[in-house]
């Protein structure tokens, strides 16, 4: 899947145009908005459907693709469940592991075909670059001051702060109820659209128990909006779906997470440290996004990050 998420969005995310690859999102039945499928997949009964015109779990902008080992079942009710309710679904069965080989050559392939009827060069990630001179920027002003270039925030609580341009606040600052962490990042959610895809852009450590709160957080918004919903930790992310959040199509909404180090490291031979380093690729990324004119919102944690993301869903919540 994350070897998949690559391919497809730094290969035709760019030139305003963009596949968006959705990877390991929770699996939700396709009937009641917030139904969960359970483990073995179970088909929904026919009263879980929802009625003509009634709302569903999933938008209708997705191609769904199942991949399975043969002999290992449990994909089948779901790929009908999720045909059923009108979606594309692709199946593909593996006939054993050594075969994954051929999908590595199959997308390869099908990637450079979707470049040239999508009209963009599929070989190149020129968006890519724009977040690391930005990055750079802030690494040289910290060699020269001894520190990271000055910040305030439009909005503290909660153990939070709140970052975004002036002209976003503004936006948001036009919804109801924003005087409030929690308004505002329901604010920020409020403007998914139809089309339009959630990401968490999380510049804190790739483990476990993070991975599992912001797959809490996704979950949650996919079951109230029914968008869908992306996760990258960065700056890993940069190179995959990063390249199709600034070089494709304007219709991401993007909750950035970043955290105070408890511990730092000094980079040998330089004047920064890795935290530093850390900081300025995540506010590179969060400025070049801004300057795409992306509906982007940046919550820096202070202090203890376990904690913070518990709030943090509590207040999405």
């Amino acid at each position: 899947g994350a070897w998949l998420e690559q391919l497809i969005a730094e290969s035709t995310g760019k030139n305003g145009v963009a596949i968006i690859p959705i990877d390991k999102e929770p699996v939700l039945s396709p009937a009641f908005r917030g139904s969960v499928l359970s483990p073995a997949f179970r088909r929904p009964p026919t009263d879980e459907l929802p009625p003509e015109g009634g709302t569903q779990n999933y938008s209708d902008d997705r191609v769904f693709v199942f991949l399975s080992l043969k002999g290992n079942g449990g994909f089948e009710m779901a790929m009908e469940a999720i045909a059923a309710a009108g979606h594309p679904v692709i199946g593909i069965e593996l006939q054993d592991v050594e075969s994954l080989g051929q999908e590595f050559f199959r997308w390869e392939f099908a990637t450079a075909v979707v470049g040239s009827v999508m009209n963009l060069n599929p070989f190149n990630q020129p968006d890519v670059e724009s977040a690391k001179i930005e990055a750079r920027k802030i690494t040289d002003e910290y060699e020269q001051t001894g520190l990271l270039p000055g910040e305030s925030p439009f909005l503290t609580g909660d153990g939070m702060a709140l970052y975004t341009s002036e002209q976003y606040a503004l936006l948001l600052n036009g919804a109801a109820d924003v005087s409030s962490i929690r308004g505002l990042l329901n604010a920020h959610l409020s403007q998914l659209s139809p089309g339009d895809y959630f990401a968490l852009l999380a510049y804190i450590e790739m483990n476990e128990t993070n991975e599992r709160l912001l797959t809490s957080i996704r979950t949650r918004v996919l079951k109230r909006q029914g968008n869908a919903t992306c996760l990258g930790f960065g700056p890993r992310f940069l190179h995959s779906t990063g390249q199709a959040y600034k070089g494709g199509a304007n219709n991401g909404v993007f909750l950035q997470i970043t955290a105070d180090d408890p511990i730092d490291l000094p980079v040998p031979g330089q004047k920064y440290t890795f935290g530093v380093v850390k900081a300025a690729q995540a506010r590179g990324d969060f400025q070049v996004l801004l300057d795409r004119g992306r509906r982007a919102l940046r919550v820096h944690i202070e202090g203890d990050v376990t904690k913070g993301l518990r709030k943090l869903i509590e207040l999405i919540n």
